[in-house]
């Protein structure tokens, strides 16, 4: 696996899309910040993406997307219950 700066970019870029996406799509606020939105996204992305290409196959043309978001929103709904209501605080 090549890991150029260009590749580490594209996962960063497509972790906070999903991340986004996941947080939009399971409402309610979130502890975490812009750097957890893309860790998640970035988990979410690997996770989701084989998961999805080893239960329904590698010829599904980019459709593995729906398995990166849904596993983000799992991680980020698990994220939530672990951290029990706790917020952000900046200093």
């Amino acid at each position: 696996m090549d890991f150029s700066i260009g590749t580490i970019l594209i996962y960063v870029i497509a972790g906070l899309v999903i991340g986004l996406i996941a947080r939009f799509l399971l409402p309610g606020e979130d502890p975490i910040g812009l750097v957890g939105t893309i860790l998640v996204g970035v988990v979410g992305a690997l996770i989701g993406g084989y998961l999805w290409e080893a239960i329904f196959g590698d010829d599904q043309d980019g459709i593995a997307w729906i398995g990166s978001i849904l596993v983000a929103m799992v991680l980020l709904f698990v994220i939530r219950k672990a951290m029990g209501g706790r917020s952000r605080t900046t200093a």
